[in-house]
């Protein structure tokens, strides 16, 4: 039950001082409850205060014997080290134990991309013959247009776009605000959208301030951006296994090798580290082999 006790006292801690999603906060809790569940297992009745590595390190080992894959052993890790800094904080305990405490070593996984021909073929298979294709069309153009989170986009709203300054407020993970530019393409899409498309639509309560609708007037759901995506590349025999986050992936990834400024980019992606954006550097050989024999003194020719 004591553990429960701070479980709980956790759970509220990530909720009103990190202000994480829901989703977040229940992973977290769930990485605690999986090592309360093993103390079980090991018949260790400890309070959170008795804790000590070699507790944590046995741990990890039941964790990798459990056939979890490195990345997922490294995320609950994470959530353990996170509890034990809160405990700290609190003055539960006096000395953190997790703070010795290694991950598996897990590769940095590059993310998919399309190239611009490709993010062409999706868009222009769209059927512009309904009010839903031509939302679909300006959702996509947005989604790659400014790098978004799909909750980023079905949650933009009317509100955020300044387009006499070209640029849009988004609220991203954290509740965290960020100004993000937009061109004057995507500015003319989502106001003939607005004006001609969804002007016609019956908005239910509460949905007026949203950017885009479903047919019913009620904002969109993440799985709904994802069925448009899946369905235009099949209809395009699109042999990548894509999602709305590939439209991000390729928002950055194309700004970097076009010569956008890292830092830049971080902004505009709302990441909190320069590590998290230094992945989309994952530049194509010939690109990269270009790069270097144009600019590097010890390859130009004599």
């Amino acid at each position: 039950m004591i553990w429960q006790k701070y479980i709980k006292n956790f759970n509220s801690f990530l909720q009103l001082e990190k202000s994480l999603s829901s989703n977040s906060i229940s992973a977290y809790v769930h990485d605690i409850e999986k090592f309360t569940a093993f103390l079980e297992i090991q018949e260790l009745k400890i309070s959170p205060n008795e804790v000590e590595l070699n507790h944590l390190q046995d741990f990890v080992k039941w964790l990798n014997e459990s056939a979890l894959n490195a990345r997922s052993q490294s995320r609950i890790i994470s959530g353990i080290k996170a509890f034990f800094k809160f405990l700290l904080l609190e003055d539960v305990i006096a000395a953190n134990p997790s703070e010795l405490l290694e991950s598996p070593k897990i590769g940095r996984k590059l993310p998919d991309t399309l190239n611009v021909s490709e993010i062409n073929q999706l868009i222009a298979a769209i059927d512009l013959s309904t009010p839903e294709g031509q939302r679909n069309k300006v959702m996509l153009e947005t989604l790659y247009s400014c790098g978004l989170r799909v909750s980023e986009l079905i949650n933009l709203k009317i509100s955020n776009l300044h387009f006499n300054e070209e640029f849009i407020i988004i609220t991203g993970k954290g509740n965290k605000e960020r100004l993000i530019p937009i061109g004057r393409s995507a500015i003319k899409l989502i106001n003939s959208y607005i004006n001609e498309n969804r002007v016609h639509l019956s908005i239910k309560k509460g949905n007026e301030d949203y950017v885009f609708l479903n047919r019913r007037g009620a904002k969109l759901s993440r799985e709904m951006i994802f069925m448009i995506l899946k369905d235009l590349a099949l209809k395009i025999q699109l042999h990548k296994k894509i999602s709305p986050h590939t439209f991000r992936h390729s928002f950055a990834t194309h700004l970097i090798e076009g010569g956008a400024d890292l830092r830049a980019v971080q902004e505009m992606l709302g990441h909190e580290s320069i590590l998290t954006t230094e992945i989309y550097t994952h530049l194509d050989r010939e690109f990269l082999r270009d790069n270097i024999l144009q600019f590097h003194p010890r390859a130009r020719k004599k």
